[in-house]
């Protein structure tokens, strides 16, 4: 009996494990995006790595860190791929804003001079 309670619930956190993850693949938001400033290069960000403006990278509330989003400025249609590695202040989040990315990821968007932009933000389904 203790073997087929033990199975039981080793089934149950799987399934709840895999609806939790089913949840986030392919979900579309969208908002805000900014970008991270000079002052936080080398900050360490929420997974315990060192920030770089170089790296293609965001801070999101909306998704489990390491996952991999596609953001496009809607406004003239550029993307570019980033992982998330960090997360944003709540206040950021209550602006509207989806994602804070890094220094390069907001050059290949195209939106340096202006700040934030409006976005589509894309979870990448993991392979």
């Amino acid at each position: 009996m203790k073997v087929f309670v033990l199975f039981f619930c080793l089934i149950s956190l799987s399934c709840i494990a895999q609806d939790s993850i089913a949840q986030t693949k392919g979900k579309v938001y969208y908002g805000i995006a900014s970008f991270y400033s000079k002052a936080l290069q080398n900050s360490k960000t929420a997974t315990g790595e060192r920030y770089t403006h170089e790296k293609l990278t965001g801070a999101s509330n909306n998704v489990k860190l390491g996952t991999w989003v596609r953001v496009t400025n809607l406004k003239n249609k550029k993307v570019v791929i980033v992982r998330i590695n960090d997360r944003m202040h709540t206040r950021m989040a209550k602006k509207g804003r989806v994602v804070d990315l890094s220094r390069s990821a907001a050059e290949a968007l195209g939106f340096i001079k202006k700040g934030v932009i409006k976005v589509k933000m894309e979870v990448i389904p993991a392979q």
